[in-house]
């Protein structure tokens, strides 16, 4: 099967990891999202959710560099699991998030209405849905 063709079984999962937890790569510290019927809906998710989690993590006044190291010491990591090169990855982006003088707009924060934790009503399933 090639990535991005095709769904996996049960749909594309995107992997988030709480970087601050005292060991981010525990169990503890990951949570999977499964379900995305496309590639497309699981790398927006994950783009959204990371941009929600750096302006989070930004205080007035910071460089670009202290928003990173705010972000890599307290924020959230999002990435699509098995997608290989086709996945989203913060890593191509986290310096532009960090350097944007102006805070994201709702709609690139907005990871909320991409979760296909949420049933048709807009509701969250069994309360699942994070922050």
């Amino acid at each position: 099967m090639i990535a991005g063709l095709f769904a996996p079984e049960g749909g594309w999962v995107v992997r988030i990891r709480d970087l601050s937890a005292e060991d981010p790569a525990s169990p503890e510290a990951v949570e999977e999202v499964a379900g995305f019927a496309t590639l497309m809906h699981a790398n927006a998710f994950a783009r959204r959710y990371v941009r929600d989690s750096v302006e989070r993590c930004r205080v007035p006044g910071a460089t670009a560099e202290e928003v990173a190291a705010h972000w890599h010491a307290f924020g959230e990591d999002a990435e699509v699991a098995d997608a290989g090169v086709l996945g989203w990855t913060s890593a191509t982006e986290l310096a532009h998030f960090a350097a944007n003088p102006l805070p994201a707009g709702d709609e690139e924060r907005d990871w909320r209405s991409l979760d296909p934790r949420r049933d048709e009503d807009g509701e969250d399933d069994e309360d699942e849905a994070g922050a």
